[in-house]
């Protein structure tokens, strides 16, 4: 089938990028779309491994989370929490699990990742805890610089995820855009540059030739 020019485009920029997270000791791999990123997921989480997970909506959109909640893995979720404290002791555990799958908020184009938390749960795991950490990201988180990058998690994806909690008394509730305040509810309160991977190959990053997340447009 032939590709369309963003199919085509999406691939091409995916792929640079892919290098270039393979130079800084990340596994890198691209797939052309939501199936094939669950299949590549998949194949890269052991039948044995205790499985954890951060907010995220890229790996629920490929259906990464549906298979975990099946039944077919031992898996740590919070969700399954009854009080605030067994939900506060889930995000623990979950920092010492086999496998982790989160997101990313951004990536640039010479390898670095991106990302802001307003716990630090998920940024806590891409630094240390998991044996090992699987990131899927769409092409719309891809960007020029560790810059772009961080203007793109602060100015579109975070405002995007407070906008979910509408009680938070924050600048950007009001305005859509980030007024880098101090606010009690201010939910950017860990950024997080992973400029490299060590130990190489702890972190498999999936490209996915489609956009995904909350926020579906590219930056650039």
């Amino acid at each position: 089938m032939t590709k369309t020019p963003i199919q085509s485009r999406s691939e091409a920029a995916c792929k640079t990028v892919l290098k270039n997270l393979e130079r800084r000791g990340f596994e890198a791999y691209y797939c052309e779309d939501k199936a094939a990123a669950l299949a590549k997921a998949l194949e890269l989480i052991p039948a044995e491994d205790v499985v954890s997970w951060g907010g995220s909506v890229s790996i629920q959109e490929i259906g990464l989370l549906e298979v975990m909640r099946s039944g077919r893995y031992k898996i740590i979720d919070r969700e399954t929490a009854e009080t605030p404290e067994q939900r506060t002791d889930l995000l623990r555990q979950a920092l010492l699990c086999d496998t982790f799958l989160m997101s990313s908020n951004a990536i640039s184009e010479d390898g670095q990742l991106v990302n802001i938390d307003g716990t630090g749960n998920r940024v806590a795991a891409m630094v240390y805890g998991p044996k090992s950490v699987i990131v899927v990201a769409g092409v719309n988180k891809l960007v020029k610089t560790q810059a772009d990058a961080l203007a793109r998690a602060r100015m579109i994806a975070a405002p995007i995820n407070t906008h979910r909690f509408p009680q938070l008394k924050t600048p950007c509730i009001e305005t859509g855009l980030c007024a880098d305040c101090n606010s009690p509810d201010c939910i950017c309160n860990y950024i997080l540059t992973t400029r490299r991977c060590k130990p190489a190959g702890k972190i498999k990053v999936i490209l996915v030739g489609e956009n995904l997340g909350r926020d579906r447009k590219s930056v650039v």
